[in-house]
């Protein structure tokens, strides 16, 4: 008695084979085929919820304050009428007569239509001109040199691990002993070496006095001087934390099999420090370099102060000192939009180098 079997094509062998189902290689092969929809569609939802909280707090704190900036504004002109008063109080969104759930709906309707109040602190001027005129200076030089301290720390730290035991380990004590500095302290040493000193570069203010922005040569190279100082010294006070991090994080990835095997298989000592050992350590890195993005939008107040420089940070104090509402919250907004956007970026460039992030949350 003969029993029949069914046939099976080749179609069926591949489906219906469970070990080659189940590989890591065809989990790969697979997550490489199709978009990550769910993975994208839970990070949107993460980021709406985490910037409607932060507008939220943004609403909520500065009306938790003593004063409010119509009072701060009557302190600086004496000369207003109670009747202007009110209508300023009106105009800044802070009418007694509305409630704060009133103030807070108007609040959001101004933001969708892109209107961020006026500032009392700069003569009733739109905030968002105030934010204009003060976001780039610090972006092109704070961003600039977070970019730069990032990049050497983080070249010179996978460097130092590849080679650890040598002589280079050396640096990772001289850049920690520069970063455990107070940043002020060492702006003020940086002052009186090469500037009062030395006279190298100017020691205070964004271009000489006397001297109106203008695209041209001549006030491009006063930016450049007057920046080099203040520059350097972020490079300098933040270098040791990006280059320990990823030397650290060279030695936990040097331990790993797949290293030993990239060796033994006689790749070039070249290809496995940059496209394996490299790569994989810098992922915390770019985790850490996103949340640093806040440092470069409103942690600037210190370095601001020191070196007389115009930018955010220290409009975030003046407002802060005249309790200009708006223009507190048109920093606060700036700030926070400025963290969500590059964690978004690092969130994409993560999933990019580790495609194991988007499988394993998709």
């Amino acid at each position: 008695m003969s029993t029949a079997f069914p046939q099976l094509d080749d179609n069926d062998l591949i489906q219906r084979d469970a070990l080659e189902v189940g590989t890591t290689a065809t989990v790969a092969e697979k997550g490489r085929r199709r978009v990550p929809w769910r993975f994208f569609a839970g990070r949107a939802g993460f980021y709406l919820f985490t910037l409607w909280a932060a507008i939220t707090i943004n609403f909520f704190l500065p009306r938790f304050m003593k004063g409010d900036a119509v009072s701060s504004y009557l302190a600086r002109n004496r000369n207003v009428s109670p009747e202007a008063a009110e209508s300023l109080r009106i105009l800044l969104g802070i009418d007694s007569d509305k409630s704060i759930w009133q103030q807070y709906i108007e609040y959001w309707g101004m933001l969708l239509r892109g209107d961020l109040g006026i500032s009392t602190l700069h003569g009733l001027r739109p905030v968002a001109e105030v934010l204009s005129a003060a976001l780039p200076w610090t972006l092109g030089l704070v961003g600039i040199a977070t970019i730069i301290s990032f990049a050497i720390g983080t070249v010179g730290g996978a460097i130092v691990g590849w080679r650890r035991g040598s002589k280079l380990d050396a640096l990772i004590p001289i850049t920690t002993f520069f970063n455990t500095i107070p940043y002020f302290w060492l702006g003020l040493i940086a002052i009186a070496i090469f500037s009062s000193t030395l006279k190298w570069f100017p020691s205070s203010h964004a271009y000489d006095k006397g001297q109106s922005p203008e695209w041209s040569l001549d006030f491009i190279g006063q930016v450049i001087m007057h920046g080099t100082l203040p520059a350097l010294t972020i490079i300098i006070a933040s270098l040791g934390g990006w280059m320990l991090g990823m030397r650290n994080m060279m030695l936990t990835v040097l331990d790993e099999d797949y290293i030993t095997v990239s060796q033994a298989k006689g790749m070039p000592n070249k290809r496995v420090l940059w496209s394996y050992a490299a790569r994989n350590a810098v992922l915390p890195q770019i985790q850490s370099f996103a949340l640093s993005i806040g440092f470069i939008v409103g942690g600037t107040i210190v370095m601001e102060m020191v070196f007389s420089y115009p930018g955010v940070g220290k409009l975030l104090l003046d407002a802060t000192n005249a309790k200009d509402y708006a223009l507190m919250q048109g920093v606060f907004l700036v700030i926070t939009l400025s963290v969500l956007v590059a964690n978004i970026l690092a969130d994409v460039v993560y999933a990019y180098l580790d495609p194991r992030t988007r499988q394993t949350e998709a």
